[in-house]
């Protein structure tokens, strides 16, 4: 005892030596206690809750481990083709007006026979989008390229609907699609198309790139956390023989697989998941090559991004919903179903989150008063299971891509870990209208054509509304900032990275959805001198 003598004189003076004597030199088990009601009502749900992330964890740092196992297992076509089959290429738009000819533009430049590639813009659109693609498609048929204008007086189905009827039209073996936000490059069915050579195969997928990467902190989150799911996921399921999903756009599907699959269905946000799976469960093989790149344009602007990622969150959910029964059912391998099953319901995790962050202040009172061994023994390796699983899966991919530059995107990984708590709240709310069986109508991701930081869109159309979630993402940092404050009066300095996190994902999605618009208008109202002063002290975010 007389070792610890002057530790003991200055720990009052020093918190964390204070805090360490704490934690390492006391009876580990001094702390401990029987938990009244109140304790037992708190810590139920938060072990639960934070077992049940951690396994989802878990689950991403397997997907890690499967992509490094097989990353090595690139597919390459059986043989090519001796006479190239016909292909239609299938554009679906819902005013576009920003991007529209940038799409056409790519599609007729395709390196494809002209009399072998069919061009089918399928049009939604109750704006001037309308007479832009008409007038556009007319001028390249004059100019000889087979393209055709199909315009829907209503949105029935939205996407899925107007492939469904897009398709009756259809004379392609072979339908490419590419939605309006993507750029097509000339030798992206060439690249595709031998892939087919194998009767089996109904869909060859290709991997996203980003025109606007570098146009904003926000863009540079939402590359890195897209490249996490072509690079780890796509690559680990697929290489691994598990099902994936086609992506709705970038990819080609062979007509007949659609058809023997059920065709285009839209009870689901994701009709490509939906799909995908559908075929998958009849015996279709999916291909994945990475190599096949295909630029596409990232929201610039929180709400447009909020809104794509809860259209996917609900969608995702719909499709287990209903498909996960006959998945089970299937005689497919049980890795491939639990694969199916992590996959369809992962998204379950943001009501999850938001519940947990609701109760995480009394949970922190009850677990510090039980005492420090419990903390560190019990809820530490928890919270790393969910949490550095996260910054582990998106930077290994990041060094997969960019093997050479990857360490400049450590910077964003507080940012993207912190976003992907900032968009639960929104995403709990669809997913829980999901589980309801509410639905809800197709929200179109918003496009500008953006791609360098001189590019403007704050006075354009299009713009998604804020609602009144923002004001209660604020809130919750608020409530963050409190907890902060209280886990350093009461030295509970392990908590304090995690609740950072939490308040930096509320405020950001919340602030930037709120005032990013607006401020960007004051910003594009200043002196072009002005902006360039400032963009050199401070760039633009």
């Amino acid at each position: 005892m007389t070792s610890f003598f002057p530790a003991s004189l200055i720990a009052p003076q020093n918190p964390v030596v204070r805090y360490i004597l704490q934690v390492f030199h006391r009876d580990p088990f001094r702390g401990l206690y029987h938990p009244n009601a109140f304790d037992l009502a708190i810590l139920i749900p938060y072990f639960t809750i934070l077992i049940i992330l951690s396994v989802y964890g878990v689950h991403r740092y397997y997907l890690t481990y499967l992509y490094l196992k097989n990353s090595r297992k690139l597919p390459k076509p059986r043989e090519t083709f001796e006479r190239l089959p016909r292909v239609t290429v299938q554009l679906p738009m819902y005013n576009e007006r920003y991007v529209v000819e940038r799409l056409l533009e790519a599609a007729t430049h395709i390196d494809y026979p002209r009399e072998l590639l069919e061009i089918q813009v399928l049009d939604d659109s109750n704006d001037e989008t309308q007479v832009v693609c008409s007038r556009l498609v007319s001028e390249y048929a004059r100019a000889g390229h087979a393209i055709s204008y199909h315009h829907r007086g209503h949105r029935e189905g939205f996407k899925a609907g107007a492939l469904a009827e897009g398709l009756k039209a259809a004379t392609g073996e072979f339908i490419a699609i590419f939605d309006a936000d993507f750029v097509p490059p000339p030798s992206v069915i060439r690249e595709m198309i031998h892939y087919f050579t194998d009767p089996e195969v109904a869909v060859v997928q290709g991997r996203w790139t980003w025109l606007n990467r570098h146009y904003s902190n926000l863009t540079e989150v939402e590359a890195i956390l897209l490249d996490g799911h072509f690079v780890i996921e796509h690559g680990a399921r697929n290489f691994s023989g598990r099902f994936f999903n086609f992506n709705g756009t970038a990819g080609m599907w062979r007509r007949a697989a659609i058809e023997d699959a059920g065709g285009w269905q839209h009870d689901t946000l994701t009709e490509d998941t939906d799909l995908s799976y559908r075929a998958q469960l009849r015996g279709w093989k999916f291909i994945y090559d990475p190599r096949v790149e295909c630029p596409s344009e990232l929201p610039v602007e929180m709400n447009a991004f909020k809104a794509q990622q809860a259209r996917w969150a609900k969608g995702l959910i719909q499709t287990g919903s209903k498909l996960l029964p006959a998945i089970w059912r299937s005689p497919q391998l049980r890795s491939i179903k639990l694969e199916a099953t992590f996959h369809l319901t992962a998204n379950i995790a943001y009501p999850l989150m938001v519940l947990f962050a609701v109760i995480l202040l009394p949970a922190i009172i009850v677990r510090f008063y039980q005492g420090w061994f419990q903390m560190l023994y019990l809820d530490l390796p928890l919270f790393l299971a969910s949490t550095c699983s996260v910054s582990t899966f998106y930077l290994v991919a990041q060094r997969e891509l960019y093997p050479r530059a990857w360490r400049r995107r450590l910077k964003y990984m507080p940012l993207v870990m912190a976003v992907g708590i900032g968009l639960s709240l929104k995403n709990s709310k669809v997913v829980v209208e999901a589980l309801l069986g509410k639905k809800s109508e197709f929200v179109r991701t918003p496009k500008y054509r953006v791609e360098g930081r001189a590019d403007h869109w704050e006075r354009k159309k299009y713009l998604n509304r804020a609602g009144w979630l923002p004001a209660a993402e604020l809130g919750l940092a608020v409530y963050f900032l409190f907890n902060i404050a209280y886990s350093f009066t009461i030295e509970n300095y392990l908590t304090t990275p995690f609740l950072m996190l939490f308040f930096m994902g509320y405020s950001y999605t919340g602030a930037m959805s709120l005032l990013q618009t607006p401020l960007r208008r004051m910003w594009t109202a200043l002196p072009a001198p002005a902006r360039v002063r400032a963009r050199a002290v401070s760039p633009a975010t």
